[in-house]
């Protein structure tokens, strides 16, 4: 079943140590989730990619800490037999925690990793007698447009229709995917904004709290069987909120310039003509489309009777607020890598 998305799911007291097989460990999310599973007292086995694992960890001062206390195989979480041989290989484990998510959302890599490698490891976890299966999804594919988000919607349906106990977490925005305009702001550029910058609105999650309560769905029983929206505490924030913190985080006058969402669709059009020729052009075009999804869609529950999002329906949870991340990264800690899915 669903829940209703007005319910607020703390963690329960920590149960029982369980064996889990976390995939996606590598990710930001992925490292974050690894830390609560291990500060929860779980038995946490990472399956990562063999040709760039080793490399990675060595490589990466901070996955190798991420990642400390976990056990490493190396193999192919994409790969249906590695994943039994390598992943599984033959011993029990009580839960699976996928993390794994499409790098571009391009349709090709989009049904190949949201639902294909994850068809593949529900499978997998069945036959190994895998009882619970946490899945990292999104808040967006309540409103699907995009090919990513009908993937990650398909495999939301064969999870709940396995006979697994499941748990599907779906975020709200990510801090990382709204961190890129600090540089600009610190180099006195103006904020980019759609429109007026007021449009959207999301609660961003930090991947510290977004990861504690992917753990806490593990003991937690109303966190079973359940869709579960989450976004990080505070009040709803728009993108011109952002800018204004963050000019007077570091004493400049608010500037704006503000990005025509018409610019978009015609970018849109012009690559979706040019892809019925150049396969490279229509995969630009669907990372248009996705750029300007997130351009007109808030990140927040949506209610399909009044035909809009609310803020007051999306559950908050956690510590760190968004401001809190921009003054400490104005500050001189690190902010995140924002990988593919950045909006700036």
């Amino acid at each position: 079943m669903t829940d209703s998305p007005q319910a607020h799911l703390p963690p329960t007291a920590p149960g029982s140590a369980q064996r889990v097989l976390l995939l996606g460990a590598t990710g930001t999310i992925g490292r974050a989730t690894a830390q609560a599973l291990r500060a929860a007292g779980h038995e946490v086995v990472c399956l990562l990619r063999s040709r760039q694992g080793v490399r990675s960890l060595s490589g990466d001062p901070s996955l190798a800490a991420s990642l400390h206390g976990a056990q490493m195989r190396w193999g192919d979480p994409t790969d249906p037999a590695s994943l039994r041989r390598d992943g599984f290989a033959g011993t029990p484990f009580d839960a699976v925690v996928s993390c794994m998510a499409s790098r571009t959302g391009a349709p090709q890599d989009a049904w190949r990793i949201d639902y294909q490698a994850h068809d593949d490891a529900l499978a997998a976890a069945k036959e190994a007698g895998v009882r619970h299966f946490v899945l990292l999804s999104a808040l967006c594919v309540q409103k699907p447009k995009l090919a990513f988000q009908q993937a990650k919607l398909a495999f939301e349906k064969r999870l709940i229709a396995s006979g697994l106990t499941y748990s599907i977490v779906r975020p709200t925005a990510f801090f990382k995917s709204l961190s890129g305009q600090l540089e600009r702001v610190k180099k006195g550029k103006p904020f980019l904004v759609f429109g007026d910058g007021m449009r959207t609105a999301c609660k961003p999650i930090s991947d510290a709290d977004l990861g504690q309560f992917i753990a806490a769905c593990l003991d937690n029983p109303d966190c079973h069987n359940r869709i579960l929206p989450i976004g990080g505490p505070g009040p709803a924030i728009t993108p011109r909120q952002q800018g204004e913190f963050l000019f007077q985080l570091l004493g400049q006058p608010a500037r704006f310039k503000s990005v025509p969402v018409g610019l978009l669709d015609a970018i849109i059009a012009l690559l979706g003509l040019a892809g019925t020729v150049f396969p490279a052009a229509a995969s630009k075009a669907e990372l248009a489309r996705i750029g300007r999804y997130y351009a007109t869609e808030s990140m927040l529950v949506w209610d399909a009777q009044a035909l809009r999002y609310d803020a007051d329906a999306t559950p908050s949870y956690g510590n760190q607020t968004l401001f809190d991340a921009y003054t400490a990264w104005a500050q001189g800690a690190s902010a995140p890598e924002r990988g593919d899915h950045a909006v700036f």
